[in-house]
């Protein structure tokens, strides 16, 4: 039987969950995820689980966060005045924006809180300092 190694390309049906249950992504009703192993394209503990399995393989795998989104960095949060927001834009918490620092550079940012006078922004992946789990199976090796 075949077995998953570096330089493969393979599908994976997955589900992702964090530690209290709560599901944050699945490819269940969509196509398998496909990735080449030692591309890097996912994080590197999925990618390090995959390696050594087989077609209809099954398991459940943890993963820390520093070996998946990173540590939160305290460093990507800002608290910027509410005035500096465009007039049309309605910041909700959770809303997903684009800042644009000065020297031209696009940055994807979360609406972390709101009050009356300023907007909590956060440049961290959503998962970064979040240890996750999937519950994975190798559909295909390519």
């Amino acid at each position: 039987m075949k077995e998953a190694k570096e330089g493969n390309t393979v599908k994976v049906n997955y589900t992702g969950k964090l530690d209290n249950g709560m599901i944050f992504d699945s490819s269940k009703g969509k196509e398998p995820l496909k990735f080449t192993i030692g591309e890097h394209h996912v994080i590197p503990g999925f990618e390090d689980a995959i390696v050594g399995m087989h077609e209809g393989e099954n398991k459940t795998i943890h993963i820390k966060a520093d070996d998946a989104y990173g540590k939160h960095h305290k460093e990507l949060v800002i608290e910027v005045e509410k005035i500096r927001i465009p007039k049309d834009i309605d910041v909700k918490l959770g809303q997903q924006l684009q800042i644009n620092s000065e020297n031209g550079e696009v940055t994807n940012v979360v609406v972390a809180a709101v009050n009356d006078t300023t907007v909590t922004l956060d440049a961290n992946h959503p998962l970064a300092g979040k240890d996750l789990n999937f519950d994975i199976e190798l559909a295909k090796i390519v």
